[in-house]
């Protein structure tokens, strides 16, 4: 596991996340921000209850839950991607345009190039 966060409090918030996870959990987490990295540089952001992925300007997307074996993204967007195969549900906040599209990652492999494009378009590349 690498250091992802900038401040060593926000370090500790996100042992906290990682305290009795799977190495199959805590894998994928690191695969999945490996792969964020890869697009640009990106930086972790633990709040209470989820964990934040920012860019340079902002947080893009969210780890809402770390399961025994998965790890659960939610990208925010500001319209509707119907029409793929990775997004397990995709919900538009009430009073709002933003639309969370849900992402369930079981395996490293499940970051496929369908995901990648997403994770550009959060990225804003």
């Amino acid at each position: 596991m690498r250091q992802y966060t900038s401040s060593p409090g926000e370090e500790n918030d996100l042992q906290r996340f990682f305290a009795g996870k799977t190495e199959h959990t805590l894998g994928l987490f690191d695969h999945f921000i490996t792969e964020f990295q890869k697009i640009g540089p990106v930086t972790v952001h633990p709040a209470k209850t989820m964990i934040g992925i920012a860019n340079s300007h902002k947080r893009i997307v969210y780890i809402t839950q770390l399961g025994k074996n998965f790890i659960h993204v939610v990208f925010p967007f500001k319209e509707r991607y119907e029409d793929n195969l990775c997004f397990q549900k995709i919900a538009q906040v009430p009073g709002d345009v933003q639309c969370n599209h849900h992402f369930r990652m079981l395996q490293k492999d499940d970051v496929n190039d369908e995901v990648r494009l997403f994770m550009r378009l959060a990225y804003g590349r």
